[in-house]
């Protein structure tokens, strides 16, 4: 019996050290089975104003007024309250990522593109048409290949791929008044001013970093920013008339 006893506790021993053994191999001393923490980041409240009067054109127009109307409304620069620009881009310069994994969205409704500025990471976008009738689609990129291509009323939507960043104008060659704007960025740390001229950038590495804001009108601004960890930092731009 003395025997038997000694062998079973020998084998439990043997198989308990076995067990170590075997949760050391799993995860040796100084590793890390779960994930770090993610990385700091910030928010920058962007706000964009104009030192000036709007440039809005209006054209009378008489080709299919069923869905366009008499009048296209052509807004170059558009002010809203408190001296407000809109369509403005603001981006955070010199940052990088992976493509967008969702589309961009531009539709063409009221023989207008809307939004009149799109602002997308590379990847592809859905070209709308909820006017059903003919639209053409004429892109002036030089980086990315150029699109000219018809859009019937009956192909509700068109899908292409920007790959690479760039400003482009697109326009529609059967209603010569459509003008829209892509604005193609390397990541995702951008914004669009609304009529107020505000904009909000979330998700912005912690550190200094340089704005930018572009408007297809009155060109380029830039300022350096600082971006706090769970803080918001906010950046004022003017534009002025002739400056």
């Amino acid at each position: 019996m003395r025997t038997t006893a000694v062998l079973i506790r020998a084998t439990l021993l043997a198989l308990a050290l076995a067990g170590c053994s075997d949760s050391r191999s799993e995860a040796p001393a100084g590793s890390s089975t779960t994930a770090g923490p993610p990385a700091a980041a910030g928010s920058i409240a962007v706000r964009v104003t104009y030192a000036g009067p709007p440039d809005i054109e209006t054209l009378r127009i008489n080709k299919d007024v069923e869905q366009c109307g008499r009048e296209a409304r052509i807004a170059r620069i558009l002010v809203g309250g408190g001296h407000g620009l809109a369509h403005a881009v603001a981006s955070v310069a010199g940052l990088d990522g992976p493509p967008a994994t969702h589309a961009a969205q531009l539709d063409q409704k009221g023989c207008e593109f809307r939004p009149h500025v799109v602002a997308m990471r590379t990847g592809e976008i859905e070209i709308r048409n909820s006017d059903g009738i003919l639209h053409n689609i004429h892109t002036y990129s030089t980086v990315n290949t150029p699109i000219n291509k018809a859009q019937p009323g009956f192909k509700k939507v068109m899908t292409e791929t920007f790959g690479k960043p760039e400003v482009i104008k697109i326009t529609c060659d059967v209603h010569s008044w459509m003008l829209g704007w892509l604005v193609v960025m390397p990541h995702r740390h951008f914004g669009v001013t609304d009529e107020r001229g505000a904009a909000r950038i979330d998700g912005v590495p912690v550190g200094t970093h340089t704005v930018e804001v572009w408007h297809e009108t009155l060109g380029k601004l830039a300022k350096d920013v600082t971006v706090k960890p769970d803080a918001t930092t906010d950046v004022a731009f003017e534009f002025v008339k002739g400056g």
